[in-house]
């Protein structure tokens, strides 16, 4: 009896001492490998960068649309006018829509530059959800917003090519018998 009694003692003891631990401020909850795991990850989704975690074909290819727009400076009228349409026409947005989508596309995408430095980066959350319809359509969707291939600016040139690398469809593999 009395070993359980002085096991009962030792523990409530434990347990005043680490309630006047968190009185003070020290925590020793954050010594839990999976509290600082989810802590982490939460992190990590909350301060990086949004346009990462796009994986929605629709809204991959619009961002990479006004990546190509904006590859040589800023958008001019005509741009966004050839943007609207082409969302209107090929996504089928209303109007409303196709200017919303155009609003959060230049916003996610910024100056560009994050997004044209890290295109694996970029498309490998959407990737995986293009079809091969969607994407030889995206790929034709960039380069027309790109502009005349022959008055095209380097920078939207680059764009295309890896844009094409990246989700043109793989001829598939010769069998040999």
């Amino acid at each position: 009896m009395h070993i359980v009694l002085g096991l009962l003692g030792t523990i409530v003891t434990i347990l005043v001492l680490l309630n006047r631990l968190a009185e003070m401020g020290i925590d020793l909850g954050g010594l839990n490998p999976f509290l600082w795991q989810r802590r982490r990850k939460w992190r990590k989704q909350y301060e990086g960068n949004p346009v990462y975690t796009i994986a929605n074909p629709m809204d991959a290819t619009a961002i990479l649309m006004v990546a190509a727009v904006k590859a040589d400076g800023d958008m001019t009228r005509e741009d966004k006018k050839l943007l609207l349409s082409l969302f209107e026409n090929e996504f089928k947005l209303s109007k409303k829509d196709a200017a919303g989508l155009l609003v959060s596309s230049a916003h996610l995408l910024g100056d560009g530059i994050e997004v044209r430095k890290n295109m694996e980066k970029f498309l490998s959350v959407s990737k995986a959800n293009f079809n091969e319809s969607q994407a030889i359509s995206a790929v034709t969707l960039i380069a027309n917003a790109a502009g005349d291939p022959s008055s095209r600016h380097e920078n939207a040139e680059e764009l295309v090519r890896q844009v094409e690398k990246l989700l043109a469809p793989k001829p598939p593999e010769k069998q040999i018998w």
